[in-house]
């Protein structure tokens, strides 16, 4: 009996096999999905704590609108918003969100500026509220949701 491992890669998906009689007689594929974000209770936590992101259903430039208000708030820049807009003071995990988006760009001015300002402290994977504010079309059309990983190296 031939009781050798076969173990090779195809396009990310890893391949094992015990080979009775002949290579891949028997094949299985299974996909597993785990994380431990969003988790509130055990040994390791990591709940969300917000979700950020506009509507843009309506074909509006986030830029264009959120440059407005910030001159309306009396800011020449985004960096300037930090003085006016309470900011989570801590590194959160981020992922795109597939929900729908929390925040319209008609929503209350002041909402309409945090959720800019937190999404332009934002990279695809962590916000951090030491970095500088960057506003791109591309950061202000992310939907994320907002961890925080303080009972994961716990």
């Amino acid at each position: 009996m031939n009781t050798e491992t076969y173990l090779g890669e195809d396009r990310g998906r890893r391949w094992a096999n015990s080979g009775w009689g002949r290579p891949r007689a028997r094949q299985r594929e299974e996909r597993i999905r785990s994380t431990l974000l969003g988790r509130d209770d055990g040994p390791i936590r990591c709940p969300r704590m917000l979700r950020i992101g506009f509507d843009l259903t309506a074909g509006q430039d986030p830029l264009e609108v959120l440059e407005v208000m910030l001159a309306d708030a009396g800011c020449s820049t985004p960096e300037e918003l930090r003085r006016v807009v309470p900011l989570p003071d801590r590194p959160y995990i981020c992922r795109p969100d597939p929900g729908a988006p929390p925040c319209t760009l008609g929503s209350p001015r002041a909402e309409v500026l945090r959720h800019g300002l937190m999404l332009g402290l934002c990279t695809a994977q962590l916000y951090d509220p030491s970095r500088p504010v960057i506003w791109t079309r591309g950061s202000l059309s992310r939907v994320l949701e907002l961890f925080d990983p303080k009972g994961f190296y716990a």
